[in-house]
């Protein structure tokens, strides 16, 4: 018995060496090359060679008159067809406006609702309307001046 258990210990030792062993010497090409860390220099270096992505032609490049730390923290007018997300008991709504027309992008009914009435041409205002077997919500969109949808009533 005495002899059997040192046979067992003897080969889980083994067992055990051999896998570190083999790991270790495995583990370089398993994970790449171990590296060390870029200096501010190199991460400059890098950078710097980076190709720079072209600019979108929906977002003009970032201009480079000011420096990013002098630029204001505040944001700036809203742009045309950004959306809006309007939150009800009867389901989720995203719309966007774009010259004075509002145009849903979105909807989704919470739990125990179902979708009923939804406008998804682009009108001066949509209506999507929610069902529940308790209860029904109606949402009405349309566009500030501004080019903002706001929600304009809820029944």
């Amino acid at each position: 018995m005495k002899r059997l258990f040192l046979a067992w210990v003897v080969v889980a030792l083994v067992a055990t060496g051999s896998g570190i062993a083999v790991l270790g010497l495995l583990g370089g090409s398993l994970t790449g090359t171990v590296g060390r860390p870029m200096s501010d220099a190199e991460v400059r270096a890098a950078l710097a060679a980076a190709p720079q992505p072209a600019a979108s032609p929906s977002r003009p490049a970032p201009s480079s008159a000011a420096p990013s730390g002098d630029r204001p923290s505040t944001p700036g007018p809203r742009a045309a067809g950004r959306a809006e997300v309007f939150r009800t008991a009867g389901g989720t709504v995203v719309a966007a406006c774009d010259a004075g027309l509002v145009r849903l992008r979105s909807w989704s009914p919470a739990q125990g609702y179902t979708t009923d009435d939804v406008e998804t041409e682009s009108r001066d205002r949509v209506e999507v309307e929610f069902e529940s077997g308790e209860r029904d919500v109606k949402i009405e969109i349309s566009c500030d001046g501004q080019d903002r949808p706001v929600m304009t009533s809820r029944r």
